[in-house]
């Protein structure tokens, strides 16, 4: 505990402040989307028709991530809903290519604000009926040269839709091979578990293996804590995402609003904001839900007011899902002032370190300098001293040994004066 007292003292000499952004987050299942099947076509589920509902959908939620569900496995129709979001935002959104395992015709997808966010890395997590996937951002913070940033880890699945023992023992597979795929990496990390789970509810054992996981550092939250069985109860008509519809269309699910399928889920660490992540209190919606509509479609009397009619008309007709939205506050740890008793006049490198840390260094003499790297505990993991020169130069310090994880870097001049930076270390 000493050490710890000692080391966070440390960190406070620095002068280190806060800052809070905001990114805006968006889970939608597109029904089809540019796919002919099960009764879907150009008639009544056309691309052209869907693009224009989704870019007014877009304009008005603004997310920084949009995950996707039932898009067609195309790597050519994943590139045109890029342009059709980018349409009022020109090179705004970007996506990772296309990644998958098991995609014979559906498959998810992401897209993200480039200017907030930059895309480190994806995983198929699992393959079992359908693809998982997992895409890791970084925040795009204006210290992310001075060694600042927050990662974001978005987990988008489609579990199989069905009602039985069959279907949801198929779930359970696919919800169990995601949590061994976290379980093995135990990241301390701000998961996003989100898509179209086609659950009923809180006893089905996809949604145990979800939220009641015994490890603590991979277990999800519902952010809104609504428990339950959410098929065709009154009780959740606020948060129910399926139907839109109340008739038959040949394309989409029908009967109204009477299933809650979609969610963003939360790590414990995006709950605790410990991770310089945190879910914004109250901002969890389905959107276009206004809790009227209980086995009703949404363009259905009574007027549903909760959104602009024209985002109204798009959500009721483009899918017989509702996406889901939340919001998260990024914590940034903005250093002020601290050179003014030091020899650096500028310290930086770029998060995230793989095997080696490249320091840009300009100082206003000669002089030696210490690098000392800290765990999260005070503990220091290594150390390295150099002598600098006046003027500009490049240290690189070999970080393969140390693992995974958040670290402090203290860098050390010859009067004794330190700087102290975040480095987050990845594989």
């Amino acid at each position: 505990m000493k050490k710890i007292i000692v080391f966070l003292m440390l960190l406070a000499t620095t002068g280190i402040a806060s800052a809070q952004d905001t990114l805006t987050v968006l889970q939608y299942n597109l029904l089809q989307y540019g796919n002919d099947y099960g009764g879907c076509n150009s008639t009544n589920n056309n691309v052209t028709t869907k693009d224009g509902y989704i870019k007014t959908i877009i304009n008005y939620v603004k997310p920084d991530i949009f995950s996707v569900n039932e898009m067609v496995a195309s790597e050519a129709m994943m590139e045109h809903l890029l342009g059709v979001i980018n349409t009022t935002w020109t090179s705004r959104y970007k996506r990772p290519a296309f990644v998958h395992s098991n995609a014979p015709y559906l498959a998810n997808a992401i897209y993200y604000n480039s200017k907030k966010l930059t895309f480190q890395k994806q995983i198929v997590v699992q393959d079992y009926v359908r693809d998982i996937n997992l895409f890791k951002f970084y925040y795009n913070s204006s210290q992310l040269e001075q060694g600042d940033t927050a990662f974001v880890i978005c987990i988008v699945a489609h579990l199989k839709a069905g009602s039985g023992t069959d279907n949801s023992n198929k779930r359970k597979v696919m919800a169990t091979n995601t949590m061994n795929y976290l379980k093995n990496h135990n990241q301390k990390a701000n998961y996003l578990m989100m898509g179209d789970f086609n659950l009923y509810g809180e006893t089905e054992p996809a949604w145990l293996q979800l939220t009641m996981n015994s490890n603590t550092n991979i277990n999800f939250n519902d952010p809104v804590n609504q428990s339950g069985d959410w098929h065709n109860n009154y009780a959740f008509r606020n948060y129910h995402t399926q139907s839109t519809h109340s008739e038959d269309n040949g394309c989409a699910s029908w009967g109204g609003m009477d299933d809650r399928f979609d969610y963003i889920l939360i790590s414990n660490y995006i709950k605790n904001g410990t991770e310089h992540v945190k879910y914004v209190d109250g901002s969890y919606w389905a959107l276009g839900q206004d809790g009227k509509h209980f086995n009703k479609g949404l363009l259905d009397a009574p007027t549903n007011t909760s959104v602009p009619a024209n985002v109204l008309n798009a959500l009721g007709k483009n899918s017989d899902h509702l996406p889901v939205t939340l919001k998260l506050s990024v914590d940034q740890h903005v250093g002020i002032d601290e050179y003014q008793y030091t020899l650096f006049s500028d310290i930086s490198f770029v998060n995230p370190v793989n095997d080696r840390l490249k320091l840009n260094i300009t100082t206003q003499s000669n002089t030696p300098a210490t690098l000392a790297v800290f765990d999260m505990q005070g503990r220091l993991k290594m150390q390295q001293s150099f002598m600098l020169t006046k003027g500009k130069s490049i240290q690189t310090v070999n970080t393969s040994r140390l693992s995974t994880g958040l670290y402090f870097i203290r860098i050390t001049d010859k009067n004794g004066v330190s700087v102290t930076r975040k480095m987050v270390k990845d594989k």
